[in-house]
């Protein structure tokens, strides 16, 4: 199938990612699967435009015209500034790492993450994506995502990445049910085997959920009881801070 020219030009911005932020013009043509002119190309006009830029050593990278395009999508930057005094009490609190996330497509994107030295090391961070099933913030938009989504999800396979990560269907629908329930989402050590996380839903001004926080804590000697209001607590901040306008049913459920 022939591919139009916006399609190879979304394929060169599409080569890049957190594991090839800068690429030369040879594999930034084999990453996007064209001939090494038609990239050269491509290349110039996002370059001319402002959507990639080129370092001294000649290397593409993603030009800070993408970003200001990028800050006014809904989800993102918006999002980050109406939630980031409820993220910052949320880190006081507890001093460890802070996440705010949104879902897209079958992955969940961080758009937030806030962080201290002696936090447990995380892999997550900005931008990045991980697969609804094996993160808290992923649960919980996988939870209140619809039964469609859930259909889709139960269709594809569940990839591991420790011991403990969850990866029968029949166990991520009990945990789906326990996290609609409860109003918190529990991810124990499913990305590392040091970690746990709790997560609960931000709602918008419709009462749909659009985003998760979390906070991220060592496995070892995790007080997860101690956790869940006051997550549950900075995702009903960021909820009203939206518009969200909680019923009788939901005053003492998480947003």
């Amino acid at each position: 199938m022939t591919r139009s020219a916006a399609d190879r030009l979304l394929d060169v911005l599409g080569a890049f990612d957190h594991d090839h932020p800068a690429l030369t013009l040879t594999q930034l043509a084999h990453r996007a699967d064209l001939p090494l002119a038609t990239a050269h190309r491509l290349a110039g006009a996002l370059t001319r435009w402002g959507a990639l830029e080129r370092d001294e050593a000649g290397h593409y990278q993603v030009g800070l015209r993408l970003w200001e395009i990028a800050a006014l999508a809904p989800r993102g930057l918006g999002l980050r500034q109406v939630a980031l005094p409820f993220l910052e009490d949320l880190y006081e609190a507890t001093h460890e790492n802070v996440h705010l996330a949104v879902r897209d497509g079958l992955d969940v994107v961080y758009i937030e993450r806030l962080s201290g030295r002696s936090a447990v090391g995380v892999h997550s961070r900005v931008g990045a994506r991980w697969p609804l099933h094996a993160t808290g913030v992923g649960l919980v938009l996988l939870a209140h995502g619809g039964p469609e989504l859930q259909q889709r999800y139960h269709e594809s396979g569940l990839e591991a990445f420790t011991p403990y990560t969850v990866t029968e269907h029949e166990r991520l629908r009990r945990m789906l049910a326990e996290v609609r329930r409860s109003g918190v989402a529990v991810s124990d050590r499913q990305i590392t085997d040091d970690a746990l996380s709790v997560a609960a839903a931000v709602r918008g001004p419709r009462g749909d959920v659009v985003a998760a926080v979390s906070v991220v804590v060592p496995y070892a000697g995790a007080r997860t009881p101690a956790l869940i209001p006051a997550v549950q607590l900075a995702g009903r901040g960021i909820s009203r801070a939206l518009g969200w306008q909680p019923g009788p049913s939901d005053s003492g459920a998480s947003a």
